[in-house]
C-alpha cells in the first residue's frame, strides 16, 4: 500500500466513527420505522467482494417487504418495494449502515461499488482491475448515472478510478454525491427493480 492508501484508510475510519455517533438517533428512528412497516429483519446483509477479491458482509437498511408466491419464492423486487423503501432508496438512507463496513475497513467512502461475490468469476481480465482498489460507498459510476448505465460502462468508470485515484478526485466524487443525494436521479423506482444481475460481458 502507498502512503495515500494508508492515510485514506485512517481518515475513512475516523470519519465513519464520527458520523455513526452523530446520526445514531436518526439510524435508530429509521430502524424502528422499518420494523413497524416491514417487520424483521431490519438490515439487508449480503456477501460482497472487497479488496483483491476478499469477501465480506455488506450492511444496508432493508427496503423491501417479504412477499412470496404459492411456491414460497420471493416475488420480484418491484412488487416488494413499498413507499417507505422507495423513499429511503431515493435519498440513499438505506446505505447508511455501510458506515459500519467503513469502520471495519471492508470499504472506503470512495471507490468502485462492492458487488455480489459470485460476479468475480464473470469479470474479464480488465474488469478484474476494479478489485485492485478498496471498494467504496460511492464512486465514479455512481455520480455518472448510477442504475441507468450499463454494467460495462460502470466497469469502465471503476477502472478509470483505479488508474486515476487521488485525494482531489475523491473530494470531487464526494461533493457530487452530496449534491445528487438531495437531487435524486438515476435511481430505481417502484416500477423498476434494481439493476439486472451481471451475467458477464459479451
Amino acid at each position: 500500500m502507498n502512503n495515500y492508501t494508508l492515510l485514506k484508510g485512517f481518515v475513512d475510519r475516523i470519519l465513519a466513527l464520527m458520523l455513526l455517533v452523530i446520526i445514531l438517533p436518526f439510524l435508530l428512528s429509521i430502524a424502528v420505522v422499518i420494523r413497524i412497516k416491514m417487520g424483521k429483519p431490519i438490515f439487508f446483509i449480503q456477501k460482497r467482494t472487497g479488496f483483491k477479491g476478499s469477501p465480506f458482509q455488506l450492511y444496508k437498511f432493508r427496503s423491501m417487504i417479504n412477499l412470496y408466491d404459492s411456491n414460497n419464492n420471493l416475488l420480484p423486487d418491484e412488487l416488494r418495494l413499498c413507499s417507505f423503501g422507495i423513499w429511503i432508496r431515493s435519498y440513499s438512507i438505506d446505505e447508511l449502515p455501510t458506515l459500519i463496513n467503513v469502520l471495519k475497513g471492508d470499504i472506503s467512502f470512495v471507490g468502485p461499488r462492492p458487488l455480489r461475490h459470485e460476479y468475480c468469476s464473470l469479470y474479464s481480465k480488465e474488469q478484474f482491475l476494479r478489485l485492485s482498489v478498496k471498494p467504496g460507498i460511492t464512486g465514479l459510476a455512481q455520480i455518472s448515472g448510477r442504475n441507468m448505465i450499463s454494467w460495462e460502462k460502470k466497469f469502465e468508470y471503476d477502472i478509470q478510478y483505479f488508474h486515476n485515484q487521488s485525494f482531489l478526485l475523491d473530494l470531487k466524487i464526494l461533493f457530487i454525491t452530496f449534491i445528487k443525494v438531495f437531487r435524486p436521479e438515476g435511481i430505481n423506482n417502484k416500477s423498476k427493480s434494481y439493476t439486472d444481475p451481471f451475467k458477464g460481458s459479451k
